[in-house]
């Protein structure tokens, strides 16, 4: 499936002596706010952006492609990026890329935390993988009724979907902390509260080019989010989209 293009946005938490990285031994910091994207040693420390810069360098190196990283909304929390052309292909190197991570973080005497709510029911963000995709389809031909069809489907096969996209996923899906509901489907044009983010640049292209969907979470696995991703979309057929067109 050369055609079928994934970029997975794989978050976690930086965790020293049972707590995320830059927590206090009791409490928490200061609301979260000026961690995303954050620079500054009040705001991601002194050795968070040597490992995440060190982990891209490895990336490289092992020819994974890795596009870029940030320092996320909660304190201690950071994402990177992984672009693959073909399902099978960018899940491999997600799951390298998490390897190489945690292969890294010994040294410095750092855990990874994956789960996708470590910090409970709190004003504390939680942890996802978001799923970007496209099919040869969706770039070249696209239209605003096959991505009517697509959402339709999305929307008919929930919970599919939610099945496979991480546990304790309903820890995580609640509707705060930009995250949809795990149990009610929905889309919108760069809204991060939704289940699938529609980019700008889709609709402005007559509704052609790639889709975000939020739900998968930290813990998921690749393969399986890609799979019933492609499974879903095998379940719309472009010609009677085209016919109804």
């Amino acid at each position: 499936d050369e055609g079928a293009w994934f970029g997975f946005e794989q978050e976690y938490f930086f965790y020293k002596d049972g707590r995320p990285l830059g927590f206090p031994e009791s409490g928490y910091p200061a609301p979260q706010g000026p961690y995303y994207t954050g620079v500054g040693y009040k705001n991601v420390g002194d050795i968070a952006r040597t490992i995440v810069e060190e982990h891209l360098d490895l990336c490289l190196a092992a020819g994974i492609n890795h596009e870029g990283i940030n320092a996320e909304v909660a304190k201690g929390q950071w994402e990177f990026q992984i672009f693959g052309k073909g399902s099978k292909k960018a899940a491999d190197q997600m799951w390298m890329a998490r390897y190489l991570l945690l292969r890294l973080t010994e040294k410095y005497g750092i855990d990874i935390e994956f789960h996708c709510k470590p910090l409970g029911d709190t004003d504390w963000n939680g942890s996802g993988m978001h799923c970007n995709f496209s099919t040869a389809y969706m770039r070249e031909v696209g239209g605003k009724a096959y991505f009517e069809a697509l959402m339709a489907q999305f929307d008919k096969n929930l919970m599919d979907h939610i099945a496979v996209y991480g546990p304790d996923n309903d820890k995580r899906l609640t509707g705060k902390h930009e995250t949809a509901p795990w149990n009610k489907f929905s889309y919108g044009v760069a809204d991060r509260g939704a289940s699938i983010r529609v980019p700008h640049s889709f609709v402005k292209n007559d509704y052609k080019g790639y889709l975000e969907d939020r739900r998968p979470n930290s813990q998921g696995d690749p393969y399986q989010i890609a799979s019933q991703v492609l499974k879903t979309i095998s379940q719309v057929s472009t010609d009677a989209v085209s016919a109804a067109a």
